[in-house]
Formats: structure tokens, sequence, C-alpha cells
């Protein structure tokens, strides 16, 4: 399976539809693709969408919390979907969920 990112628009919404693994092989091309699209549509609401996500590592904690840095900066606020059980746990560990930018669905 490979890695990526896909990018879907709605009203103010930007959704990046996350796949494959996140490492720290593939978090670096990611978070340069998301960031791009962040700064050319300038949208209210960040989704990033993890339901074809099989595994992730610290890469995609740093993932989440440096989109949600690059959000703040526009006024852009941050929703995380499509979390498995294990990803959820990881993430919620992570303390990521106090962030007050940050929404976990």
């Amino acid at each position: 399976m490979q890695n990526g990112v896909k990018f879907s628009e709605s009203e103010r919404t930007l959704t990046a539809h996350l796949f494959g693994e996140i490492d720290h092989h593939s978090a670096k091309e990611e978070r340069e693709e998301i960031d791009a699209m962040i700064f050319k549509t300038r949208p209210s609401i960040l989704e990033l969408d993890f339901s074809g996500v099989k595994f992730m590592d610290s890469s995609g904690i740093g993932l989440i919390i440096g989109r949600a840095d690059v959000c703040r900066d526009i006024g852009c606020s941050v929703h995380v979907s499509g979390l498995s059980g294990s990803l959820k746990k990881l993430v919620r560990l992570a303390g990521i969920e106090k962030l007050e930018c940050i929404e976990l669905e």
C-alpha cells in the first residue's frame, strides 16, 4: 500500500485524506503537501482524515500538532477524524485533545 494524502474541499473545510503508514519516512512529504494546500485554500477548518491510515508512529503526532500550529496562525481549526481504536489511543496518550485548536471526532 502506498502512503500519501489526497484532498477534498467543501464550503470552508479542507479535508486531507491520509492513507497508508505515517512514519518518519513519509511524514515530511505529507506535511509539506498539507501546508501548501492550507496556504492555497485558507480554510476555516482543516480536517485530517485518518480512516485510511493503518499505522502511525510519533511522526503522525507531530504531523497533527504542526498542522495545528500552521492553522492557528491563519485562524483555522483542526478536526481529526477516522482514527482507529489504536490510533485514537496513541493520540489521546500524546495529549492532543487538550490543545484548544484541535478537535477529535
